[in-house]
């Protein structure tokens, strides 16, 4: 591990542990016993927080051992950390993990590298062997109680839902970015116990196939407060589609999809009377990115933010590593479109709607890829995905198809760009194809004619436009494994940075003024 680090070199004032820290890698241990990682790398725990954690699979004959830092107050492959205050390493079998599945955390130095391996059938004989004598004894305390604890539940919790509740860590985690009204620093749940957060609907902003999307008001409970609330944008999901609530939950849960182009996450609801699910994110005033577009002409220096932004985030999604080189989750959005990306203040773009995400975990089998479904909206799936022919042994084709997506939107980006010369009004990537084209259609335009929006010559004019082009061509490439990867789209971004200065030109040109063009925005497709 890069001991350089951000945030390694301050944790060794705080006396961050000390952990072996390997990727997966194949081991001899038998998960009998103890055994060690044989790992060579000893890293400095970025988090304060942070303990030390072994994880060893057997899947068929292949036995691999993985060593890692991380903070137990996160899940971990959808794990809690429950022994994370150990001394030892002591191994305890997870079920279904999709494969034989051990797991381990603690709390001293390098604790990690020595596993002893605990068999849950004996630990559990033991334990039910020394509850019995505790057995009538409690059967005996519970009944002494019950009167009492129904008696506590019916007047004590009046009480306490009638005393008003201090939100002042809610606000110490909303805070402004420059680019939202609000958004979360650490991009996950936000604790407030079994209470619902004091939250007023404001108006709709959105509204989708799965859920409506309003603007609300997040009322604070600390007096003097110089402002009543922050405003927060919340994502309803009606009873019968909580698999798609669930599902996005899950994936916003996961500290490791934090990230500056990400839809930053607050908490999750479950409001049962309602019969209604909730998720409370930032709110970002200037909407969608199709929207964006339909009402701006947007100059090269905007195209530049708004296009590597992009980028960034889907390859940050469809990294297997975090910033520090710790091994994460990668995560497929699966319905990249304009209409599912938001417009932060500085333009820079961020993804949202995880509703059809899938994280591609290690431990899912071809079986429950190919349960997955063709999903997405018909104009942006990628050919693949309209022949249901994606390769189900590569999990990299899923990120695959992700690229196409994001081709279309960078074309929708560019064609709004005064770079290119006349600018038309904004139109969806198949223009020409009807308003919400379904699958059959697609596959006419897609795959039939091969077809794929137009790039006037025009546009290539502009030595930067002439690259952006390029980029796209490559990433909507008929053939999957001939597009390039969103990391290699970000670093073409990063590099145009200096395309201005060869071409004699400032990236700091004065942006031209923002028009309103006179074409409705296309309803959201879902």
């Amino acid at each position: 591990m890069n001991l350089t680090c951000a945030g390694t070199l301050t944790s060794i004032k705080k006396l961050n542990k000390l952990c072996m820290f390997c990727d997966l890698r194949e081991s001899s241990c038998t998960g009998k016993g103890s055994c060690t990682s044989n790992c060579e790398i000893t890293s400095i725990c970025p988090h304060p927080d942070d303990v030390c954690v072994s994880i060893w699979r057997k899947k068929d004959d292949n036995i691999t051992i993985e060593t890692l830092c991380h903070n137990p107050a996160n899940k971990l492959y959808g794990l809690t950390l429950e022994d994370s205050k150990n001394s030892k390493c002591e191994m305890r079998e997870r079920k279904g993990m999709g494969s034989k599945f051990f797991i381990c955390s603690c709390s001293e130095d390098e604790c990690n590298d020595h596993m002893f391996f605990t068999h849950q059938s004996q630990v559990a004989s033991v334990i039910l062997v020394s509850l019995v004598p505790l057995l009538v004894l409690t059967v005996l305390v519970i009944t002494s109680f019950y009167w009492y604890r129904v008696y506590n539940q019916r007047h004590v919790g009046a009480k306490r839902r009638k005393t008003p509740l201090d939100f002042s860590d809610a606000r110490a985690i909303i805070m402004d970015d420059g680019g939202s009204d609000s958004s979360s620093t650490h991009a996950n749940n936000l604790n407030h116990n079994t209470e619902l957060l004091p939250i007023e609907l404001d108006a709709q902003v959105g509204k989708g196939r799965f859920a409506e999307v309003y603007k609300a008001k997040l009322k604070q409970g600390a007096a003097g407060a110089v402002e009543p609330f922050e405003t927060v944008a919340i994502k309803i999901f009606a009873d019968e589609e909580y698999a798609s609530w669930k599902n996005e939950k899950d994936i916003f849960s996961d500290a490791d999809l934090r990230h500056e182009n990400v839809l930053h996450f607050l908490t999750a609801e479950e409001h049962k009377v309602e019969k209604q699910y909730w998720l409370i994110t930032a709110y970002h005033p200037r909407g969608n990115l199709q929207e964006y577009l339909t009402r701006h002409i947007i100059s090269w220096n905007d195209l530049w933010v708004l296009g590597g932004s992009l980028a960034r985030g889907v390859a940050h999604l469809h990294s297997d590593h975090t910033p520090c080189g710790r091994y994460k989750v990668p995560i497929v959005h699966r319905d990249i479109k304009s209409s599912n990306i938001l417009v932060k203040g500085d333009l820079s773009c961020i993804l949202c709607d995880f509703g059809l995400g899938l994280r591609l975990d290690n431990s899912l089998s071809v079986d429950e890829l190919a349960n997955s479904g063709q999903v997405g909206t018909a104009r942006y799936m990628a050919p693949e995905v309209l022949e249901s022919r994606i390769n189900l042994d590569n999990i990299e084709s899923f990120k695959q198809t992700d690229v196409y997506s994001m081709a279309l939107v960078l074309w929708e980006i560019t064609s709004r760009c005064s770079a290119i010369g006349e600018v038309k009004d904004y139109e969806p990537p198949f223009g020409k194809v009807r308003e919400h084209p379904c699958v059959e259609s697609m596959k006419d335009s897609v795959l039939r004619d091969r077809g794929r929006p137009e790039i006037p010559n025009s546009w290539i004019n502009h030595p930067g436009i002439q690259l952006v082009c390029g980029t796209i061509d490559e990433c909507w490439d008929h053939d999957p494994e001939a597009r390039l990867t969103a990391q290699c789209v970000a670093e073409r971004f990063n590099e145009m940075e200096h395309l201005d200065k060869l071409s004699g030109r400032s990236n700091s040109e004065e942006k031209i003024p923002e028009e309103v063009s006179m074409t409705e925005t296309d309803e959201v497709e879902k």
